[in-house]
């Protein structure tokens, strides 16, 4: 761990490869009067809007919406399969399978999906302004991709066995409500007093204001609906691999679906919540960093080349209780696609024998390259997780 102390509080980073954006955006958490005890930037940091994606803001009375991000609850889930193989025929039948059932980028159901896979299995409540206006909406994108750095994942693990590993969010609902509330802080700043510069892009919200309590409640509910989106589309993967695999289909009608699939691991990596820590309750915002405390059962994925980790955390109290949410970006999109080389990206991908999702220029923003080292990003924070299963990719969908 290094220590910068130029600031009102510490900087305390798992990295040493910081971009200057970045350093800049934790310095500038690190004189938010509102900022308790020291900021973490976990090994995958890097660049965001505001604040520095794998950072973690321990703050007293208020709650900044920028600190959470636009893909509100954007997380991990993944499933063991009983399987200890998979054929490579089955395996591109099944990728072609999920493409044809789950919409990916931009697209969403053509209709509605059943409202009881919503949160709170039905309409919410009225006071929940935005999530209302876009509700109708979410109901033709719960169990969508999204686009960007999400993905759909095939894996031999190091346990021996076939997983299913997804990466997603809140879709648009978890962007409406994190753009209308960080519009809301920023036009309500002379009312609350915050002295926060507009250059800083963290205008607060006060925890004891009605604004604060409902954009809390609001953030909440895309959570839980990003919860919502992995759980349909992994129970329609579940359903493809079924149809596809006549050994899964034996196991669940002997044994039950519970020894075809185990439970779902399921972590979110964007979300602010209240939390002790250093005896003081304060809101702890997550933007691209994962919860580790003790025993806490995780996910760090790399990028589509590289392997992905089941984890458990440690409970570094330093950390805030925190690890990253994956490898980290390298470079920006805009830039891995001027720079990178498409051959010798996909040359890469197919000498590992994974089937891939870089087919274009255009895919070189999600290329392997264009990510840190996930061996670096491990290693830098095993004062904060233990490694239970290494993942090894074997075929990836990109958003």
């Amino acid at each position: 761990m290094k220590i910068i102390t130029s600031e009102n509080i510490p900087i305390k980073m798992w990295l040493e490869d910081i971009e200057p954006g970045a350093l800049q955006q934790a310095k500038n958490l690190a004189n938010l009067p509102y900022a308790f005890r020291h900021i973490a930037l976990m090994p995958d940091s890097h660049e965001g809007y505001g604040m520095p994606i794998g950072g973690v803001l321990a703050a007293k009375d208020v709650i900044i919406p920028n600190a959470v991000g636009v893909d509100i609850g954007c997380g991990m889930c993944a499933v063991r399969t009983s399987l200890n193989s998979i054929e490579k025929s089955a395996l591109r039948n099944i990728l072609t399978e999920i493409k044809k059932t789950i919409p990916l980028g931009f697209e969403h159901y053509k209709t509605k999906q059943d409202e009881n896979l919503m949160p709170g299995s039905g309409t919410p409540d009225k006071y929940l302004h935005v999530v209302n206006e876009e509700y109708q909406s979410a109901l033709t994108q719960i169990g969508t991709l999204g686009g960007g750095n999400h993905f759909i994942e095939v894996q031999k693990g190091s346990d021996g066995k076939i997983w299913i590993m997804i990466h997603s969010g809140s879709r648009n609902i978890g962007k409406q409500v994190a753009d209308y509330y960080n519009k809301l802080a920023v036009k309500l700043k002379d009312k609350f007093h915050s002295p926060v510069p507009d250059k800083w892009q963290l205008a607060v919200l006060p925890l004891k204001s009605e604004e604060g309590q409902i954009y809390l409640k609001e953030m909440n509910y895309c959570v839980d609906f990003a919860l919502a989106n992995r759980k349909l589309m992994m129970a329609k993967i579940k359903n493809i691999f079924l149809n596809e695999i006549p050994e899964l289909q034996r196991v669940c009608r002997e044994y039950g679906e519970e020894s075809a699939f185990g439970n779902m691991i399921n972590i979110a990596h964007n979300y602010a919540v209240q939390e002790i820590h250093f005896s003081q309750n304060v809101m702890v915002h997550r933007k691209g960093a994962t919860l580790a405390e003790k025993g806490t059962i995780g996910i760090i994925p790399g990028s589509q080349g590289t392997k992905s980790y089941i984890v458990k955390g440690k409970g570094e109290k330093e950390s805030f209780n925190s690890c990253s949410h994956g490898a980290g970006r390298r470079m920006g999109r805009h830039q891995a696609i001027r720079s990178l080389d498409l051959n010798d990206e996909i040359r890469r991908l197919d000498n590992q024998g994974i089937i891939h999702s870089i087919h274009s220029r255009r895919d070189l923003d999600e290329a392997s390259s264009a990510y840190k080292d996930i061996d670096t990003v491990i290693e830098n924070q095993k004062d904060l997780i233990e490694v239970l299963i290494e993942l090894t990719p074997l075929g990836v969908i990109k958003g």
